[in-house]
């Protein structure tokens, strides 16, 4: 869902980003999820799954997404096979995010699909999906944000900040992320 026109809605004077309709889905889908999956033993990755489904996510039957994980607006969300979102990863989805196969996204990460035009008087809401590609890797506490591609094998290093798109097969750490060196797999450059 798009956000409404800050010019019309002014959130910053107390009025709605998103429509009545959208806020009561993710009201119901906070519920759900306080209810039924945050205190659920780690291994019902299946039970999750299917609340996430239930609400319009795209989760594959082999994903893994832990108890404590906080998902934004699950109809957002798709995640293929073996992918992850390990404990405390907080999945602000409010575009639509993609966690390709054998992504891994480790504790206390961040995935950040809004932002706000900083230079616009109402501060108006921007959303940008956000794509992390097969065998990637984004570290404990490492935070992307809205735009960015995490390129096939990456690795986004632990509490690295991602504003940028990050090549395939390279390591990154620091704040902006900057490249350290070529990920080698079986001890060759990938």
């Amino acid at each position: 869902m798009t956000p409404l026109d800050h010019k019309q809605s002014k959130p910053r004077d107390g009025g709605p980003s998103f429509s009545k309709r959208h806020r009561l889905i993710r009201f119901a889908w906070n519920l759900a999820w306080t209810m039924l999956a945050v205190w659920t033993p780690v291994p019902l990755y299946g039970w999750r799954r299917f609340l996430l489904n239930a609400f319009g996510a795209d989760i594959h039957r082999t994903a893994k997404i832990y108890p404590n994980v906080r998902v934004w607006y699950p109809r957002n969300l798709k995640m293929a096979e073996y992918s992850c979102l390990a404990p405390e990863v907080n999945c602000y989805c409010m575009d639509r995010i993609e966690i390709a196969a054998y992504a891994l996204v480790s504790q206390g990460a961040y995935l950040c699909g809004g932002t706000h035009d900083i230079d616009d008087p109402n501060f108006q809401l921007i959303v940008k999906p956000i794509t992390i590609k097969a065998n990637a890797w984004v570290a404990a506490e490492a935070f992307v944000g809205p735009g960015v591609t995490i390129g096939e094998g990456a690795v986004l290093g632990a509490r690295a900040v991602a504003f940028k798109n990050l090549e395939p097969f390279t390591v990154y750490a620091g704040s902006p992320a900057k490249p350290i060196r070529k990920r080698m797999i079986n001890g060759a450059a990938a």
